[in-house]
């Protein structure tokens, strides 16, 4: 039996110290320390050589029953396992003065027990537990295997530090050990919690363990103190509103000051926050008219009509001369201006023979040029002709030398080059006959003739 006693000790010791190893809790460790009382009245023990009351009878007879010395007489480690259990092991010593009601010289007591406690409840001040647990015990050298269960509450003064009392009912396997009561009173105090940013939340808990926060964040700060945490907040340093995830919106429109090309000035999210007052889709800010609808391109302003025919200056190739939509803005050329053209190409008169325009014709180009610039966006071909005297030959040259003659003079004059074209058709296109000297005159002839 002693033997046996001595193995379940060993054991419950072995067990609890495996049991040890890899928990993580918030403070797992508790030591306690303080005084121990040992009465062995109140036990029932009628095979004891001493006189013991009933069972609990006079429990709290400190006076009469209770073996106490004033010191330090034990210290307690236990480790929390999970689910309100912690295993332990405690170690004692007194000084025994009293066997029951038998008077006794000074017997030395020292205990080790190997514990299994169970908190109650969890996480409160208040905090009542039942323990049982093994070990053993030495009186005057004699040593017995006890069974041990008891009943203590520890109240927190903090989360670390406490006041613990406790009392168990030791009952020893072997006849000849002493069956006793032991009463615990002392300081416990517990750690082995990590908190790496100091934030008062273990790192266990914390979810952002590293840098100090708030217990309404799981240890996760919130920089600005919006109510938004750091890490869902989108402007963390900026105080903000939930709806724009933790930013500023400065001007009510709904998007994010960060975000907010306009913060200032209420505006729409298609123009990144800010105003337009026409509503032409481009924002005031860059809108050379903001207060009339333009398109984009002419920087928000409406394309303009200068000279008021239908075509918008972009499009009009005449933005200055009102003309049609059909000739792109330009005016067109009549049958009527044709012919009054050509009426004045007809009284252009060379030298005899030659290319060289007479001096007193000159004035007529001033109609010619007068006509030509209505219509600035047409194009003409200048046309020589001849008579049939002579040549073919030398006539056809003449009639391109005329033409030239004729389309140099008007490009000197300032009519765009490439509006004119120089052509020369000779005697093949007379008007007239060439039988007769007024038929020949006719014939003898420059036109300036639209292109079509």
């Amino acid at each position: 039996m002693k033997h046996l006693s001595k193995f379940f000790v060993v054991a419950l010791l072995v067990l609890g110290l495996n049991n040890l190893q890899g928990q993580d809790e918030n403070n797992p460790w508790q030591v306690s320390f303080g005084v121990n009382a040992i009465d062995v009245y109140p036990t029932n023990d009628t095979s004891a050589s001493y006189p013991t009351g009933t069972l609990f009878s006079e429990f709290f007879n400190a006076n009469d029953h209770w073996n106490i010395i004033p010191s330090v007489s034990y210290v307690s480690v236990s480790k929390y396992v999970g689910d309100g259990f912690s295993v332990g092991a405690r170690g004692s010593l007194n000084r025994i003065e009293k066997l029951g009601d038998v008077a006794v010289d000074d017997l030395s007591h020292y205990a080790i027990d190997g514990t299994i406690k169970y908190n109650i409840l969890k996480n409160t001040k208040l905090d009542p537990f039942v323990e049982i647990g093994g070990g053993y015990t030495w009186v005057d050298e004699i040593g017995a295997g006890t069974f041990n269960s008891g009943l203590g509450l520890n109240y927190w003064f903090s989360d670390n530090v406490g006041f613990s009392v406790q009392s168990s009912y030791k009952h020893a396997f072997e006849d000849y050990g002493v069956r006793h009561f032991q009463h615990l009173a002392g300081i416990s105090i517990k750690f082995g919690g990590t908190d790496t940013d100091g934030d008062g939340i273990y790192d266990k808990d914390d979810a952002c363990p590293e840098v100090a926060g708030l217990e309404a964040f799981n240890g996760c700060p919130d920089s600005d103190g919006d109510g938004i945490e750091d890490g869902k907040d989108s402007c963390p340093d900026q105080a903000g509103s939930k709806e724009m995830n933790g930013c500023p919106d400065a001007d009510g429109d709904g998007i994010a000051d960060k975000d907010d090309a306009c913060p200032n000035e209420a505006g729409v999210a298609a123009l990144a926050g800010c105003p337009d007052a026409d509503g032409d889709g481009v924002a005031d800010k860059d809108d050379e008219c903001p207060s009339e609808a333009g398109p984009a391109e002419n920087k928000g302003c409406p394309w303009p009509d200068a000279d008021g025919d239908g075509v918008l200056d972009k499009d009009d190739q005449c933005p200055d001369v009102a003309g049609t939509i059909a000739n792109n803005g330009c005016p067109e050329v009549t049958a009527e201006v044709q012919k009054q053209l050509n009426d004045y190409a007809r009284t252009i008169l060379f030298d005899t023979g030659k290319a060289s325009l007479k001096t007193e014709t000159v004035s007529v180009f001033v109609d010619i040029i007068r006509i030509l610039n209505e219509y600035p966006n047409a194009k003409f071909t200048v046309e020589g002709h001849t008579d049939s005297v002579g040549s073919s030959k030398l006539n056809q040259s003449l009639s391109e030398k005329r033409a030239n003659s004729v389309r140099d003079f008007l490009v000197k004059e300032g009519i765009g080059s490439d509006r004119l074209t120089a052509i020369g058709y000779g005697e093949d296109k007379p008007i007239a006959t060439n039988n007769t000297r007024a038929g020949r005159t006719q014939n003898r002839r420059v036109e300036i003739n639209l292109v079509k």
